[in-house]
């Protein structure tokens, strides 16, 4: 495998276009990539509005991209990305490179040190991924780690990541993303998820800021950190203070009204269509790769295994049956106006490996609905209807149009009368606890990308220890997904992709709706990017005029 990180190279890496997405932008980028961090920040206090949920400030305890919007500003990371390219490049490393193909060898500079004056060394960053495998936490990201078989520190600056299968294409990927975090091992707790306000008071931060006030999913405050020395610019604002909206109603007034800078996830389709032609804010659009989904939990769906009417075939034909009663068109143009499109597989649009598989199994063969073909799969199986589903969804985490999406999808499913679904609400923080204790058979996700590969959109969700924690297992499914992750011939690789999409189609662990991305809103005065090509909430380079 060929790929080696040179101190501090920047080649750039053109992403390529994703249709129908958005790029969270505050006006102009912002200025070049610096590796002498440490400055103390200038310039004015930025205040950024989101919608968004926090699960939890460590790193080990979540795998959600409200986390990751604080996260990312704060923790450390072997390698990045730079603003405005996908190629993987050391940050806090003076180097990272494949030194076999099973290991991974990374050389941190002298005399690194976190906020709060602790030492920090190739010993804190082998504790990092050693804790994070062993809590494996079930909202957490350590099933990204599935390839990661050791690692070992010869000495305080080297760090040698032993893998279990050689030529993996994909761990430095994974370095950038939520398990590649580093965290004091002076503060974090070796067997848990540590508490939010134990992390702040120890102020264990070595990101481009600290957090200096912490308001649970209120109000985050982050001032420049001057011990943090990587790849990112040292930040051109004098602090951030990072303001948590319970409705996006009041989040567009507080743009309109200049009393936040940016107004980052989320807003809706018709908030952003009125915004667009205010003369007081800039609304920018760029790439982007989100897509939202329904996922099956395969204990506790209908027919699903630890149910009293436990039967496979029965299971599959209703998940079938939903894929083709569910209308994605429908859903795109009256509920996001088109500014979300319709989503036929697992790997969005403008990715290498994308197909369209689903639109040719379920519905009319060509994306539509069809009731004729939904009887007829449940009535194959012995399916008694209407059959009874559980639906929920989180009304404050994806964004204020997820009640119409939803109620729109009951719509679709019950409509000819072979479904009864009862749909329900939970807010994030309790939604993300239940969702892995088997407590909802069927509910709604969506995903923003850790890192800009097909096997983002896979490996998280089907290998047998996923995220979705929803009991999927399939051993063909796994056996393509680690195939895949190893491939050095890209042609190869691509038919992988494409195999492991068309598997998971006809067993349908989720059922794909709906691709695209958040779009932000801003001052006219407010310049800098906000998200860069990685999909990454960054804070650094927000300035205003």
């Amino acid at each position: 495998m060929s790929l080696h990180h040179s101190a501090r190279g920047r080649a750039g890496l053109a992403l390529g276009a994703v249709g129908a997405s958005v790029i969270l932008l505050a006006g102009c980028a912002g200025g070049g990539s610096s590796n002498d961090g440490g400055s103390s920040g200038g310039g004015d206090q930025i205040v950024v509005g989101t919608t968004d949920k926090v699960t939890t400030l460590d790193p080990a305890g979540s795998y959600d991209n409200g986390s990751l919007a604080v996260q990312t500003q704060v923790f450390p990371y072997l390698v990045n990305t730079d603003y405005n390219s996908t190629e993987v490049v050391p940050d806090l490393a003076e180097s990272a490179e494949f030194t076999s193909p099973t290991e991974y060898t990374v050389k941190l500079p002298k005399g690194l040190k976190w906020a709060n004056g602790n030492d920090l060394t190739s010993s804190d960053v082998k504790f990092s991924f050693d804790r994070n495998v062993k809590i494996a936490d079930p909202n957490g990201a350590s099933s990204l780690l599935y390839n990661l078989d050791s690692v070992s520190t010869p000495d305080d600056e080297t760090v040698v990541f032993t893998l279990k299968t050689a030529n993996d294409q994909v761990f430095p990927f994974i370095l950038t993303s939520f398990p590649g975090a580093i965290v004091d091992e002076e503060v974090f707790s070796a067997d848990a998820v540590t508490p939010d306000q134990d992390i702040v008071d120890a102020n264990a931060f070595g990101g481009p800021y600290s957090i200096t006030s912490w308001d649970f999913n209120k109000a985050v405050e982050f001032t420049p950190n001057p011990e943090y020395k990587g790849l990112l610019a040292a930040p051109e604002n004098g602090g951030v203070i990072l303001s948590y909206f319970a409705e996006s109603s009041n989040m567009k007034l507080a743009v309109q009204e200049g009393d936040i800078d940016v107004a980052a996830r989320s807003l809706s389709a018709t908030d952003v269509e009125d915004l667009g032609t205010n003369d007081k804010v800039k609304v920018v659009d760029g790439p982007g790769g989100e897509i939202r989904y329904i996922v099956f939990n395969f204990d506790t769906q209908p027919y699903g295994a630890t149910t009293p009417e436990a039967d496979t075939a029965k299971a599959l034909a209703v998940r079938q049956a939903v894929a083709d009663l569910v209308d994605r068109e429908a859903i795109s143009e009256q509920v996001y106006k088109g500014t979300y499109t319709p989503l036929y597989s697992y790997v969005p649009e403008g990715f290498t490996g994308a197909t369209d598989v689903l639109k040719g199994l379920y519905g009319d063969g060509n994306g539509g609905p069809d009731a004729a073909k939904a009887k007829a799969t449940l009535e194959a199986a012995g399916v008694t209807t209407p059959v009874t589903l559980s639906l929920q969804y989180s009304p404050d985490h994806y964004g204020p149009s997820s009640g119409d999406e939803y109620a729109l999808v009951k719509s679709q499913l019950e409509a000819d009368g072979l479904f009864e679904v009862d749909l329900k609400s939970t807010e994030w923080v309790q939604y993300s606890k239940d969702r892995t204790s088997d407590v909802y058979p069927a509910y709604q996700l969506g995903w923003f990308p850790d890192y800009s590969d097909a096997d983002n959109y896979l490996t998280p969700f089907f290998l047998t220890n996923n995220f979705l924690g929803n009991h999927f297992s399939d051993a063909q499914t796994e056996e393509l997904i680690l195939q895949q992750a190893v491939e050095t011939d890209p042609d190869k690789r691509t038919q992988e992709i494409e195999d492991i999409q068309a598997r998971v189609a006809e067993l349908l662990s989720t059922v794909p709706l709906l691709q695209g991305a958040q779009v932000a809103v801003t001052g006219t005065d407010v310049d800098g990017v906000i998200l860069d090509a990685s999909f990454k909430l960054r804070f650094a380079p927000i300035t205003k005029k």
